[in-house]
């Protein structure tokens, strides 16, 4: 079974669900999109993933703020508003029957080419949009237990070729971390910046614990996260210290507590990076008091009008 932050409960509904493709609805062993897609061909395309619960996606307002710098960065012109994608998304919820528990995955690629290409000018469509809505619960087994990390030789991107906050298509270097860290024996790769310093993790962000401080990274060299940049808001409305600074894996394996962040799984304790364990090797309670307060966070975002 596959252990990480993207482990996820098992839903049978998903088997027959509807995928969004450019306004239309299909079953999803028929949705499908063409070779000549731009982010098929070059993986020239940026995507956002929402969750959904209670019948609300959630920092909905940080989330396309992302996606329209994105757009902005590559130079791709959407051809509708922030309001008609929310329609989009809720159009496939809908359709799907979905409120609670929601994982959906936005996905806007420039178009169609007229040939394979990566010059733009050859692009003969306007973007194309796919929005893939699963029912996913995060593993409470992965949350209990804690996933071990292994330390990539990939390094995270310099912003001057390619930022790391920026959420494209082109994810190969942090999938060949991630092949690092399987073939270790690890469930989730460690990226380091271009100076040596800790970054972020192959799909989520890097927090670390040191008494009654939490770290991070400076945010120059990892992604763009929203529960990222949620934590960090939990931490200063606590009054719990939380700095973004460059540190090292010198730091990280005297640690007394690790976790990550992302959408989908919130935060996750790390308990073993590079085979040394974290602290007593279980998820620590500053990592616990994080979660629930971010959950609170939640239960706000949901509350609020």
């Amino acid at each position: 079974m596959v252990s990480g932050t993207h482990n996820a409960v098992e839903d049978p509904r998903n088997k027959d669900i509807k995928i969004f493709i450019n306004g239309e609805l299909f079953p999803r062993a028929e949705a499908k999109i063409s070779v000549f897609d731009s982010g098929y061909l070059v993986g020239d395309g940026i995507w956002e993933a929402f969750r959904v619960h209670k019948g609300k996606m959630l920092f909905v307002d940080q989330h396309l703020d992302r996606m329209w710098q994105s757009a902005k960065v590559i130079g791709l012109q959407l051809p509708f508003s922030k309001e008609d994608l929310l329609q989009m998304v809720q159009k496939t919820l809908d359709a799907n029957n979905m409120s609670d528990h929601i994982h959906a995955r936005v996905m806007v690629t420039r178009g169609f080419k007229k040939t394979p290409s990566q010059d733009p000018r050859l692009t003969i469509s306007g973007p194309n949009v796919v929005i893939i809505a699963e029912h996913k619960i995060a593993s409470e087994e992965t949350k209990n237990k804690g996933i071990s990390l292994f330390t990539s030789t990939i390094r995270r991107g310099s912003p001057d070729y390619l930022d790391p906050r920026l959420n494209c298509h082109s994810k190969l270097h942090e999938v060949q971390a991630l092949i690092q860290a399987l073939e270790a024996g690890a469930d989730e790769a460690l990226m380091l910046d271009v100076h040596g310093f800790v970054a972020t993790c192959n799909a989520t962000n890097f927090f670390m614990v040191k008494g009654d401080e939490v770290w991070t990274s400076t945010g120059q060299y990892c992604m763009n996260g929203i529960t990222r940049g949620n934590v960090i808001k939990v931490c200063k409305e606590n009054n719990i210290t939380c700095k973004e600074k460059n540190f090292s894996l010198f730091d990280v394996y005297g640690a007394d507590e690790c976790f990550v962040t992302g959408t989908f799984g919130g935060l996750t304790p790390v308990i073993k990076i590079d085979g040394r364990t974290i602290g007593d090797g279980n998820p620590g309670t500053k990592t616990d008091k994080l979660s629930t307060l971010y959950k609170s966070l939640i239960d706000t975002e949901i509350n609020a009008k």
